[in-house]
Order: structure tokens, then C-alpha cells, then sequence
């Protein structure tokens, strides 16, 4: 279960003028490399590059110090409603020439393309103020010279099997007898 931070919780809740809150976004896919390897599409909401340590348990560079590019982008954060699998809408305005090839590069192949939310106080950069970050995958992509909308969902919630683990006599020698 994803829970906020004390921190962010109170941000929320004063709104201080003091504090503000930075969200970013990560978006990764196998086809995403450079020089050193694999990487991720990092941006923030903000009018500049915003600098941040990912939390341990991050799928890619846990714990390292990441720049998120400044990129003006809108979101919907998925809502908790009875029958229905959460949905993250997102929207990227403007957006660089890169980051489009990437996307649209990634979304003509088959492996999963995934986005983490993180949201940050100004004055904590230490880690995002969720734990664990809401992690979805991309599914509907529309992309254009001015903007890249898209739908992420979890992984089709309503079959996840439960309980999850299957109760085998080779895993539980108990139930033969």
C-alpha cells in the first residue's frame, strides 16, 4: 500500500508557502539506453531541472542522485472506485524532439512501457515523499508535434489471483499425505 509521508501529508493539508511540492514522472522502457546503459525519461513539473535521490527500492538506479528535466506536463492521479482497474492520465506539452522518437520507438515494440509518479518537497530531496511511488504501465499512447497524451493502468488488476501464491505439494509437502 502506498503511503505519503508525514512531510507531504502536511503539505497537502497547510499548503505553506514555504514548501512546494515538485511531481515528477519516470517513464522506462528497454529501448530507452545511452552511453552508460539503460536509462529512463525523467521529467518535472517545474520551470527548471529539478535534482532528487531515488528511493532504495527504485527499478532503475535505486538510491542515486537523478536529474529530472523540467518539462510542462499534466496528470490525473488514479481514483480507488469499486470494478474499475486505476488509470493515470497523462499529458506532455511541448515536447522535445528526443523524448517523442523515444516514446513513439518504444510503443511500436512489445515490452511494457512503465511510469512511476513521485512527488518531492522542495526541501526534501533526500527521497520522494511516497512510499513505495505509484508505478503503472502505458497503454494508450497518441502522440503529436505539440503534445504525447497517455493512459496508464496497472497490470489488469481484476485477474491477479488471490490469495497470490499457489498451495502445491511441492512447495507445501504438508498437504500430501
Amino acid at each position: 500500500m502506498t503511503a505519503l509521508k508525514q512531510a507531504l501529508a502536511e503539505a497537502y493539508a497547510s499548503a505553506p508557502a514555504d514548501d512546494v511540492i515538485v511531481d515528477t514522472l519516470e517513464i522506462r522502457h528497454p529501448s530507452f539506453v545511452d552511453d552508460n546503459g539503460p536509462t529512463a525519461i525523467r521529467i518535472c513539473r517545474d520551470r527548471v531541472d529539478f535534482q532528487a535521490r531515488l528511493e532504495p527500492s527504485a527499478p532503475m538506479h535505486p538510491g542515486a542522485l537523478v536529474t529530472f528535466l523540467a518539462c510542462p506536463f499534466d496528470f490525473t492521479l488514479p481514483g480507488i472506485e469499486e470494478g474499475r482497474v486505476p488509470q493515470l492520465q497523462i499529458k506532455v506539452d511541448n515536447v522535445d524532439r528526443e523524448i517523442t522518437a523515444a516514446i513513439e520507438s518504444a510503443y511500436q515494440q512489445h515490452a511494457p512501457i512503465e511510469v512511476t509518479y513521485r512527488p518531492y518537497l522542495v526541501s526534501d530531496t533526500s527521497g520522494p515523499q511516497m512510499d513505495p511511488p505509484v508505478t503503472m504501465v502505458l497503454t494508450h499512447i497518441v502522440v503529436n508535434v505539440f503534445v504525447i497524451t497517455g493512459t496508464a493502468t496497472l497490470n489488469d488488476v481484476h485477474n491477479w489471483p488471490f490469495p497470490n501464491r499457489t498451495y502445491s505439494a511441492t512447495s507445501f509437502p504438508g498437504l500430501t499425505r
